[in-house]
């Protein structure tokens, strides 16, 4: 299942902007796949495993 940013954005209430931060900003943050030229989508999976890496992270911590 892949989401737009606007789907990511949702998930973790954030905006879509915010995403595209996160992404710049952030090196673990997962990168988009370019489905299309103007089509560009997260993995479900990939946003999944970097949240459980941050759980994990922080637990530890």
């Amino acid at each position: 299942m892949f989401l737009s940013d606007k789907q990511t954005g949702e998930r973790y209430s954030v905006s879509r902007v915010t995403v595209w931060r996160w992404r710049k900003a952030d090196p673990t943050f997962p990168a988009p796949v370019q489905l299309s030229p103007g089509c560009v989508r997260w993995r479900l999976s990939d946003l999944e495993a970097w949240e459980a890496a941050k759980a994990a992270a922080t637990s530890a911590a």
